[in-house]
Parts: structure tokens; C-alpha cells; sequence
């Protein structure tokens, strides 16, 4: 519990503040002429909303980002990703270690809070996490200087390596291209090497302690058993359904047979959280959006760059599912019994998750302007992509009137912030334990 005077903070009142702090930092400097290319200051609401869309890594924008955006915009808004990405608290650790100060209890328990660890020990992840972070957006901005040199030049050639690094890695969704990846088709390497940097960044910075740290420990949490089991499991079954219903997709036709797989297994890759496409999403058949739209709820593993509800719950859950129909009492994974805390986080969450998502959408089909054919498809796909901090979207997004893009700013905010963070915040959470509990009693269930 932080104190200011006479004002009592909660660490999750703390950490949505904090995210909060920083978007309005970030709406501020985009809001200067010297943002953009024509020398104009940009409307509030569009500079709100950017700052937003890159602190909660989503991608979705109103403006275009290549040609709106100054270098000193694209700059802005390359740092809010990073900032967005790794987590505010990161930042401040660095700065600790950087300094070399120790530090004091309320940050050790705020950035535990961040990086959603189960206990103060584990804080030893933040060091590997800035090291690891910056190596891997180091090698993959180097990976595609390699390819970006010979189209742009020595100066864009770098700009755009970084950029386009990060925004990767950070899941962001973000391009300086001005139409995503589309003129990448047919280059294998750059898709191969986007791919790579989207996986690491929602791998999840547990997931990667365990993975570095096996060849000592000869052993893999709970945790890192099912957010691979499961994230395999979602590629696996991705890859084979956009196989089945995009086949004939036609901006895919024109492609050799290497090329058309790349770019499906790049369509199974990037729904879940990165929001970076190789075309447009409109072109997609009804199943193949429908199938989007369940990946976009789905999102990354926790602790990551990813939104959504978190391929652990979603394993937790089916597996639970599974146990239950069997008649077992347990749900089990890996030789191990999952806590009863966890499934009842797992299910609040998802209740949650639909509860919110339903409620914006009916709000958005109430109040905005929409198609008479497909309007709900489009308010449930965008939704979906904000939540899911994805950035993919059918082409609303840029006319929705004030409250529209207020909406989709507040399911951005949730799912970049996190569920939990975000309602403990408004309701005053208190997680002391009360010292007594009510008799027990059954209803019918089914």
C-alpha cells in the first residue's frame, strides 16, 4: 500500500496510474508540430489515441503511421512500444540497478505486481529480462538490416530495422510502410525473421528464465510445461485451419507454394497478439475471420508483450474441462495438481473478459454508423483486436466517432494492463483474507 498524504494507493491503482501517466506523456510530445511530417499539431483525440494504441502494443491507429508521423513522432512512439512492452516498471529496475541502489520493499512489491511474479524472489527475472530484451531486438534489427539495406538505404535502411524490431518484438503492430507487411509477401526471410522476434516477445519472460536456466536446473515450471504446451498446441491447429480456409484466398494465389506457406504460417503467428498482416484481414473468409477473432481473445502467454485472456487460462480451463467430463477430481498437467486459486482466476477472468466485451459491442452497434451488412462482424472484430491488443482490424477503427474511440482506448488500456490490475483498481480491492466463511451449499449446475 503506497501513501501519498492522506491518500491511500493500492499496487494495482499505482500500476494503472502509472500506465496512465505515460500515455498522457506520450499524447503530449505527439501533439507537438515538430510529431508530424506537415509541421501541424495533431487533434487531441488522435494523438490520444496513438499514444494509447502504442503504450498497450495494439497497432491500431487512426492515422497513417508512415506518412502522419514525423521522425520525431515515429520516435515517440517507438519508445511508448518499448516502454509499453516491457513494462514501466522494467524501467524503473534498470534505473536501480543502473544507479546500483537498492531497492526499497513498495517498488520490490510494485514491479512484482508488473511482471505478474508469485513472489519476490523470482525478481531476479527483471535483470535477464532487460539483457534478454534488448539482445534479441539487437540481433533481429540486425537480422533485417540485412534485407532492408539494399531496398531503403544505409540511414532508413537502420531506422526501419529498429523500428520494425520493436514492434515485433513488442507485439506492437505497428509499420513505416504504410500498408503492414503486404509488400513482404514474397520475401520469406523478413516474414521468417518478423515471425521469430512476434514468438520471442510473447513467449512470456518466465517461460524464457526456465528455458535458459534448463541446462542447470534439468527441469521446466508448471507454468512453462503448459504456456508451451498450449501455445504449440494453438500454432498447430492455426497453421491447419487457415490451410483449410484460406487456400483460395486470392492475394495468395499469385505466390509460389513456399511463399503462399510462409505467409500462412505468418497468418497463424500474428492474430494472437502482434497485429503486423501481409494482407487485408477483409479479404479473409467467414471462418477464417471467425477463427481470428477466437486467437485475438486467446492472446499470449502472461507475463509477455501479449494481450488477451492467456493461453494458460485457456489450458488451465480445457484441461479442468476435460478432468470434469472424465468424472476425475483432479485436473492435472505435467504430474502436477493445479491449485484451486488458480482455476478460480482462470474462470472470473474469462467471466469477466465476455462480460466486458459483450457490454462494448452492444454500445458500440447502439452508437455508431455502421454497415448494414457485416456491421456487428466489424464491431466484434475490432473489439476483439483492442482487447486483444492485436491491432488487425477490418477498417472501422478510423470511423468511429468520439465515444467509439474512446471505448476502443478503455479495452486497449485492459488488455495491455490486465484484467485483474485494472478492476481491482475500481472497486478498491481488498485480497486480506476475511477470518471467518459462510456453511457451504450446493445448487444445480447444467
Amino acid at each position: 500500500m503506497f501513501k501519498i498524504r492522506n491518500f491511500h494507493l493500492s499496487l494495482p491503482k499505482v500500476l494503472t496510474l502509472g500506465f496512465i501517466a505515460i500515455i498522457l506523456f506520450g499524447t503530449v510530445l505527439l501533439r507537438l508540430p515538430v510529431a508530424t511530417n506537415t509541421g501541424h499539431a495533431t487533434s487531441f483525440m488522435t494523438a490520444f489515441f496513438t499514444a494509447t494504441s502504442a503504450t498497450c502494443v495494439t497497432g491500431l491507429t487512426l492515422v497513417n503511421t508512415a506518412l502522419h508521423w514525423s521522425i520525431f513522432g515515429q520516435v515517440v512512439i517507438m519508445f511508448l512500444m518499448e516502454i509499453g512492452g516491457l513494462g514501466f516498471m522494467t524501467f524503473t529496475v534498470m534505473l536501480f540497478l543502473f544507479i546500483r541502489r537498492r531497492m526499497r520493499l513498495s517498488t520490490q512489491l510494485l514491479a512484482q505486481e508488473s511482471l505478474n511474479l508469485d513472489n519476490l524472489s523470482q525478481l531476479s527475472v527483471i535483470r535477464l529480462i532487460i539483457l534478454l530484451s534488448f539482445i534479441i531486438q539487437f540481433i533481429g534489427g540486425g537480422l533485417l538490416f540485412i534485407d532492408f539495406y539494399p531496398r531503403f538505404g544505409l540511414v532508413k535502411g537502420l531506422w526501419f530495422s529498429l523500428f520494425h524490431a520493436v514492434s515485433a518484438f513488442c507485439n506492437a503492430g505497428f509499420d513505416l510502410f504504410g500498408n503492414s507487411l503486404e509488400s513482404f509477401t514474397n520475401d520469406p526471410y523478413v516474414l521468417g525473421i518478423m515471425s521469430l522476434l512476434i514468438i520471442a516477445g510473447s513467449f512470456g519472460f518466465l517461460v524464457w528464465q526456465d528455458l535458459l536456466l534448463y541446462h542447470k536446473r534439468h527441469h521446466l515450471s508448471l507454468h512453462t510445461k503448459l504456456a508451451l504446451g498450449t501455445g504449440g498446441m494453438l500454432m498447430i491447429l492455426s497453421l491447419i485451419i487457415y490451410l483449410l480456409t484460406e487456400d483460395n484466398l486470392a492475394q495468395l494465389k499469385p505466390l509460389s507454394a513456399s511463399d503462399r506457406f510462409m505467409n500462412t504460417i505468418f497468418m497463424a503467428i500474428t492474430p494472437r497478439t502482434a497485429g503486423l498482416v501481409t494482407f487485408s484481414y477483409n479479404n479473409l473468409s467467414i471462418a477464417g475471420i471467425a477463427f481470428t477473432m477466437f486467437l485475438m481473445f486467446v492472446g499470449g502467454t502472461p507475463g509477455s508483450t501479449a494481450g488477451g485472456v492467456k493461453t494458460t487460462t485457456i489450458g488451465l480451463l480445457t484441461i479442468q474441462s476435460i478432468a470434469t467430463l472424465r468424472g476425475h477430481r483432479d485436473a492435472t498437467f505435467g504430474h502436477r495438481r493445479f491449485t484451486q486459486e488458480n482455476m478460480f482466476r482462470a474462470l472470473t477472468l474469462i467471466f469477466v473478459a465476455l462480460i466486458i466485451l459483450a457490454g462494448a459491442t452492444l454500445v458500440l452497434c447502439a452508437t455508431q454508423n455502421l454497415p448494414k451488412t457485416d456491421g456487428l462482424e466489424s464491431v466484434t472484430f475490432e473489439v476483439l483486436a483492442a482487447f486483444g491488443t492485436t491491432g488487425i482490424s477490418l477498417g472501422l477503427t478510423p470511423h468511429l466517432n468520439v465515444l467509439g474511440k474512446l471505448i476502443i482506448m478503455a479495452l486497449m488500456f485492459i488488455g495491455r494492463v490486465g484484467i485483474y490490475t485494472v478492476m481491482f483498481s475500481i472497486l478498491n480491492a481488498d485480497r486480506q483474507q476475511k477470518n471467518y466463511r459462510y456453511p457451504e451449499e450446493s445448487v444445480l449446475i447444467g
